[in-house]
């Protein structure tokens, strides 16, 4: 492909939208249906991590705002999500998870704002060091952001069925990898740590909508049937006799001529 700096500028702006508003759909979820049930909260505490050497990373590289403000927005969504899932499915008090999540949230800016002060003189200068940590948080990120789907699978095999995680969440989350991977296309030098790591997050959201596609349909047939049977059993139909001998044998009924007056 030739190299188009408009278009790598305007597909790289496309996957940082599509990558901040991603998280907006599955917080409305967890927040309308008050469960974050089948929603793997190492997924969006992960993500929420991987912001901070990603933050890190673009912002030492002075990249353009949108690319800067991507992350930070990004992990505040994630580690929202992240707070729901102790709240919801954790069980716990509203005070004990604000505290955490609050805790969190100042020590990831500390620590990227530090990164950041440590390793920028040193890249503006050229040295191996500076080049080499860019490098580094480059690749702790999309490390994180890649394996972070692993245990979201997990749960999707434990419950036979795609729950909790807003598909349109994925949806959003795919096609930020698909504009980030054209912007990539259309750069001078394509970078292969990021080239990599968008095609398997688009590889990974892809197999959770068609997952969503095939075991969704499934389960709802399960649900249904499931209803149908308790129906049947409480109109007295269907009623196995096992069920019927063995309440003979705890109320066993007396011929009346063995009865004693």
């Amino acid at each position: 492909m030739p190299v188009n700096a408009v278009a790598e500028n305007v597909f790289g702006t496309m996957g940082a939208v599509f990558w901040t508003i991603q998280l907006i759909p599955q917080l409305i979820k967890s927040w309308r249906t008050k469960s974050t049930k089948g929603l793997s909260p190492w997924l969006v505490f992960l993500w929420g991590i991987s912001a901070l050497p990603l933050g890190v990373y673009v912002i030492v590289q002075d990249l353009n705002i949108p690319l800067i403000v991507q992350p930070q927005l990004f992990g505040l969504f994630c580690l929202l999500s992240w707070g729901q899932c102790m709240y919801y499915g954790g069980a716990r008090s509203r005070a004990w998870c604000a505290a955490v999540l609050g805790t969190t949230l100042v020590l990831w800016g500390a620590l990227e704002a530090a990164f950041v002060f440590a390793l920028r003189s040193s890249y503006r200068l050229d040295t191996h060091a500076g080049k080499t940590g860019v490098r580094f948080f480059g690749i702790l990120s999309s490390s994180l952001i890649s394996l972070a789907l692993l245990p979201q699978f997990y749960e999707i095999y434990k419950h036979g069925a795609v729950l909790g995680i807003s598909l349109p969440f994925m949806a959003i989350d795919l096609l930020g990898g698909v504009f980030s991977i054209l912007s990539l296309i259309f750069k001078h030098q394509v970078d292969p740590i990021a080239a990599v790591a968008y095609s398997i997050v688009v590889i990974m959201d892809g197999l959770v909508l068609v997952l969503a596609l095939i075991l969704n349909p499934r389960a709802m047939k399960y649900v249904k049937r499931g209803e149908e049977e308790r129906n049947n059993d409480g109109d007295g139909v269907g009623i196995p006799a096992s069920g019927i001998q063995h309440d003979k044998e705890k109320n066993p009924v007396k011929d009346p001529a063995q009865t004693k007056v």
